[in-house]
């Protein structure tokens, strides 16, 4: 039976609502790593989806613009997803596995347009030997279509490709050039041929032709009885790693024909109707290690998710508890947990510490563990956090980098030593937030009285595979640069001796926090959220981290100041944590109701007339402010001044701090103004800042990088807002308001989205570059069980 054959049939496979059930294995049953199954072992079997979006019932198609996307989980658990972009044609495989692979191609019809593309098949075929794994599903094409475009490596190097809409570009182009790699050949060719042939065959070629030769995919095609076979193959740069597509369809149907320099196949159906063809993406990179459903969720909340799904009269709501857990299953591994698929499925060091503290109610005990593990076996040299890797193809790419930088200034040797491993993981230390998210995150992990002693010291005293040393060790590492960082300010409380962003080559301030946009936080030089919320709460944390190695008997060696002082003397602990506790006094803006109605004017007069003229309604049904606005600016300047930006980042106090009322509802009052004044736009939700209080050029520097911008709503600042005002029961209006707003924009569960104002009305619409499955947008699951089981 041919694969297309077997495709046509999956469709019988899928279950209720088209999905796949949740496995039930635990731990022990999980499937094996890459490199452990017999050599002569082969596994085959048909899956529906495990997830879907857009998904009737959940999701306004309309939001998604012809986005359609299925993913599912591989023969190792492993997740894969593939999309369609109705607005360009565009078909992307990604596999989220241990090297972020993706494989993508773009269809177009007869006139040259983004080409009608259909699901051919319900479900998929995965197969798995001894070195592969492989993914095979049906789709149906217009009756003449050409695929080209075809770019097959790192999820990186595609998103890139599209964030730089070379997508639009003739099927016959080079899709992206990878400039570094081009460069690194150039060098190659310039040198001395015994040195040449030396560094070709640390990368397994005998020429610089043949090394040329990886930049493209190699593309044949043949005929097998009543079946056309195309293939489509991709040795990475290195040599070591192997991706290819497969494309197969019926001959009595269907005519494929390779375009000039096999860069694009056309497909044609003679007697027409749609050219259905089956799509086989191959890889032979390493699988991730999946968790069970019950290693990752607590009890109570299974007990809770067993209420909703009894529920029959509010079905729907099991329906989003079931998708959302799903989600949280495809993202999570015994080696690390991933961002957000498709466009963000590695390790992110933030991401990870901020669904930990989220998802605290809901996770097992063990669970941090695995974040605390991730986090320090990536661990800089003086501590850092990583902030994202850089696997497979991203990997040779930096490292190509690296080796053209070394090359040209004529260190051979140390260039060599980078061409021998260039596809080894690089790390990203660049941002600031997580490296005071760490103590925090083990502090409560180390703190919790449900995980026995004895597992903690083991867990300490281990020396995880590539961790460079037992994590104590390196924990204390961490806890030494939260401390230095810190000193400064401790000394001398002054707005400019607070915890700064790294300056850019250019002379900006990069935004190293979660705004990571380059206009994130409006030019500022020192952000809230790190100095008024991370920084004191860090300090704390070292702080139960002394005193929980304490009661475990275990003594580290801290040798660095001031940590070393603080360990000796809590007092000058406590001294330091006060300072920073009142760091947000630098921070306050205080604005007259005079100053309000001016700046909000102002800020609307810049907008297009009928964006304008939708705001102004806005104001005229809230009426004018008669008290002041006070609010905590999203930064200060190089200055120390503060940029009055309205933001949802105090919030986070409410999840990290035990507040009264009174001090909570003076945190998230200002918020709860309608936009412009404040943040809460009715049918979409809070976005996430307010610039009408900055200058003019903030205006504009938000208007041409809006993703953190005030037209935008995340939907991780959602989470933590109502997680915790589902903490203080005297503040639940304001979380019912927050939730029947998000509710309406029907994209609550999107990582990120916006509007636009058509014919008078906002229209709520999903983020281009948003995530379908997003690791801090899933954190939902703790709200909901928060709602179910309140704390006073």
């Amino acid at each position: 039976m041919s694969l297309l054959v077997t495709l046509l049939l999956v469709g019988a496979l899928a279950g209720p609502g088209g999905l796949a059930a949740p496995p039930s294995c635990s731990s022990d049953q999980a499937a094996p790593v890459y490199g452990q199954m017999p050599s002569r072992e082969v596994t085959r079997d048909t899956v529906p989806p495990y997830l879907a979006f857009p998904e009737p019932g959940l999701d306004d198609p309309a939001a998604y613009e012809g986005y359609d996307t299925r993913v599912y989980q591989d023969a190792a658990r492993n997740a894969f997803q593939v999309y369609v972009k109705a607005t360009s044609g565009r078909v992307v495989n990604l596999w989220a596995d241990a090297a972020n692979e993706s494989v993508g191609f773009s269809a177009r019809d007869s006139a040259g347009r983004p080409a009608e593309i259909r699901w051919g098949s319900t479900g998929a075929v995965t197969t798995r030997s001894a070195h592969t794994r492989s993914v095979a599903y049906g789709l149906e094409l217009p009756s003449s279509v050409t695929l080209g475009l075809f770019l097959l490596g790192s999820m990186r190097v595609e998103r890139d490709l599209q964030y730089a809409a070379r997508d639009t570009l003739p099927l016959d182009a080079v899709p992206f050039p990878q400039a570094e790699l081009s460069e690194l050949i150039e060098h190659m060719g310039r040198l001395k041929p015994a040195e040449r042939d030396r560094q070709l065959s640390l990368l397994g070629v005998k020429s610089v032709d043949a090394l040329r030769a990886r930049l493209r995919p190699r593309v044949t095609s043949e005929r097998r009885d009543t079946t056309w076979v195309v293939r489509v193959e991709q040795s990475s740069f290195d040599g070591k790693g192997h991706l290819s597509l497969t494309l197969e369809g019926d001959t009595r149907e269907t005519v494929p024909a390779l375009g000039a320099g096999n860069a694009t196949v056309s497909i044609k159906r003679p007697a027409g109707g749609p050219v259905r063809v089956s799509v086989r993406v191959t890889t032979d990179a390493a699988a991730l290690t999946p968790l069970a459903r019950d290693e990752i969720f607590n009890d109570d909340f299974r007990r809770f998710a067993a209420r909703v799904r009894a529920d029959s009269t509010h079905p729907e709501r099991f329906k989003r508890l079931e998708r959302e857990m799903r989600g949280v299953e495809l993202l999570t591994y015994r080696e690390k947990l991933m961002a957000g698929l498709p466009n963000f499925a590695t390790y992110f060091g933030r991401d990870m510490l901020m669904t930990a503290l989220l998802m605290e109610p809901v996770w097992t005990p063990e669970m941090p563990e695995h974040v605390i593990a991730s986090a320090l076996r990536k661990l800089g040299p003086d501590g850092d956090v990583s902030h994202e890797e850089a696997l497979g193809g991203q990997a040779i790419r930096e490292h190509a980098a690296e080796y053209n930088r070394l090359v040209a200034a004529g260190q051979l040797a140390k260039a060599r030593a980078v061409l021998a491993h260039l596809d080894a993981t690089r790390e990203n230390y660049v941002m600031v937030d997580d490296d005071f998210q760490l103590p925090v995150v083990a502090a409560r992990y180390l703190a919790d009285p449900r995980v026995l002693a004895d597992r903690k010291r083991r867990f300490l005293a281990a020396e995880g595979e590539g961790e460079g040393g037992a994590r104590l060790a390196r924990l204390v590492a961490n806890l030494s640069l939260v401390a230095r960082r810190a000193a400064p300010y401790t000394r001398d409380p002054v707005p400019t001796n607070l915890v700064s962003f790294p300056r850019a080559p250019d002379g900006h301030w990069i935004s190293a926090s979660w705004r990571d946009s380059r206009a994130g936080y409006g030019g500022g030089r020192f952000a809230y959220d790190v100095n008024a919320v991370w920084v004191p709460h860090a300090l704390e944390a070292i702080g139960r981290i002394l005193d929980a190695l304490k009661g475990l008997g275990v003594t580290p060696a801290i040798r660095a100041e001031p940590l070393a002082s603080y360990a000796r003397d809590r007092k000058a602990l406590d001294h330091a944590i006060a300072v920073w506790k009142g760091a947000d006094r630098h921070f306050r803006v205080a604005l007259s109701p005079a100053e309000v109605s001016q700046r909000v004017a102002a800020r609307l007069g810049e907008l297009p007339a009928e964006e304008r003229a939708y705001w102004q309604g806005v104001l005229q049904r809230a009426g004018p402010m008669q008290d002041t606005l006070r609010f905590l600016a999203l930064a200060l300047d190089g200055a120390g001044r503060p940029i009055p930006i309205m933001n949802t980042d105090p919030a986070t106090l409410l999840l990290l701090d035990s507040l009264d009322a009174d001090r909570a509802r003076a945190l998230i009052d200002p918020m709860l103004h309608p936009y412009p004044i404040g943040l809460l736009i009715e049918n979409l939700g809070p976005v996430v800042a307010n610039d009408a209080y900055a200058a003019p050029e903030v205006w504009r520097t938000f208007r041409r990088d809006a993703y953190h911008g005030p037209a935008v709503v995340w939907g991780r600042e959602v989470n933590l807002l109502l997680a915790g005002l589902a903490r203080l029961i005297p503040l639940s209006d304001a979380g019912r308001r927050i939730t029947d707003a998000v509710d309406r924009s029907g994209l609550r569960h999107a990582e990120l989205w916006s509007y636009k104002i058509a014919d008078g009305r906002l229209v709520p619409a999903r983020y281009g570059t948003s995530s379908d499955v997003q690791l801090w947008s899933l954190t939902d699951l703790a709200v909901q069980y928060l709602l179910n089981h309140p704390t006073p």
